[in-house]
């Protein structure tokens, strides 16, 4: 009687133990599904979107508030890491969006990334492991202030900048959050007229939004292996540096890396996507967030320009989503899986190429098979 009891005990506490790890899966998949990811959002539902997504995977995802825009917003990054069973250090992954506040497809993306890594690390053993080796950071929005007022009306959908006070003598608001990094700043592409889009403050950092990103990067550049910035449009993938007469000392690796995440983003929609350095293939610019990550130290840095060459620009319709963010992400795993095995000597893993394949492909077929769009 006594070990009857005791097995069915033991029955109770396992049956426990598998429904909250159902359940638990189930909350984390629909945290990201009752999201329409196909949609453009205002910056109240994205938080909210942030606060759901941390809730409904506890075990994956934190969230931390590292800065103020110059209204006072909260800048707010989602941490997504697994514990790693040897107890070895982890490397970071950064990726930003939204420091443009035109830009919708930017935020957009950050959480079409963050749903696909929510929804298919249990399942995907490549990816699992790299998230027990890589804490990847996403912030979805950097220019909170701008892209709010963006969304006020039809008038203010184009804005770009920040939107701090005009400097003495002046009636434009807003800087270029994209000039203000300590990246050679001022010295080319830029403008000291603050009306113009690509004014760049008063000097390096001087924009509340420039210097969170600066400090809690800064903090801990030795250990992050990639930064990845999210920008619109053109279909380009940019490697530092803006100024012309610079070259980043891995530039060969760089452009190798960025010409395979260009050729996996194309086999998703036929999309060509354009890699090198501003000058080479846009324009010279400095003070960039990609230039200021390679200074100082981070060895792989790129900006991603998204759809399209011309016919939208800033103003992507809203159907172009799905399939602009699904080839992007195929991008952005292609240059993170490189940086990954070559961080932690997988030689025998398959290449990057074959992991964005295989991944998505594993994507596709839940899709199909579940009839839900993940």
């Amino acid at each position: 009687m006594e070990k009857n009891t005791l097995k069915f005990g033991i029955f109770l506490l396992i049956s426990s133990s598998v429904l909250e790890t159902s359940n638990s899966l189930v909350e984390g998949l629909e945290s990201t599904r009752a999201y329409d990811y196909t949609k453009y959002h205002p910056m109240d539902e994205i938080y909210r979107w942030m606060e759901d997504v941390e809730q409904g995977n506890p075990e994956l995802v934190s969230s931390t508030v590292y800065g103020h825009t110059y209204e006072g917003r909260k800048i707010t990054l989602l941490k997504f890491g697994l514990k790693n069973p040897e107890g070895r250090e982890k490397k970071v992954i950064w990726m930003d969006c939204g420091i443009h506040a035109r830009e919708w497809i930017a935020p957009a993306f950050c959480q079409w990334f963050v749903k696909e890594i929510v929804n298919s690390y249990k399942t995907n053993t490549k990816l699992e492991q790299m998230l027990q080796n890589l804490d990847v950071y996403v912030t979805p929005v950097i220019n909170v202030d701008g892209y709010n007022y963006t969304w006020v009306n039809s008038s203010t959908r184009l804005w770009r900048k920040s939107r701090s006070d005009p400097p003495p003598n002046s009636t434009c608001y807003g800087v270029d959050l994209n000039r203000n990094f300590n990246a050679n700043w001022g010295t080319v592409g830029v403008s000291f007229d603050s009306c113009s889009n690509t004014y760049c403050g008063n000097s390096a950092g001087s924009e509340p939004e420039a210097r969170a990103v600066m400090d809690i990067v800064g903090k801990m550049h030795e250990h992050i292996l990639c930064f990845l910035t999210i920008h619109s449009a053109g279909q380009l993938i940019l490697l530092p540096y803006g100024h012309p007469e610079i070259s980043a000392p891995n530039y060969d690796e760089l452009v190798a890396v960025g010409k395979a995440a260009a050729a996996e983003m194309k086999k998703v929609h036929g999309m060509d996507y354009t890699v090198g350095t501003s000058p080479q293939i846009l324009y010279a610019n400095s003070g960039s967030s990609r230039d200021w990550a390679r200074l100082i130290g981070i060895p792989f840095s790129y900006t991603f320009e998204l759809r399209d060459k011309g016919e939208f620009g800033h103003l992507l319709p809203e159907e172009q989503i799905q399939p602009a963010c699904e080839e992007a992400f195929a991008g952005a795993l292609s240059i993170i899986t490189y940086v990954h095995d070559k961080a932690f000597n997988s030689g025998t893993l398959p290449n990057a190429a074959g992991v964005a394949i295989t991944f998505l492909s594993t994507i596709m077929a839940v899709s199909l098979s579940t009839g839900v769009l993940v």
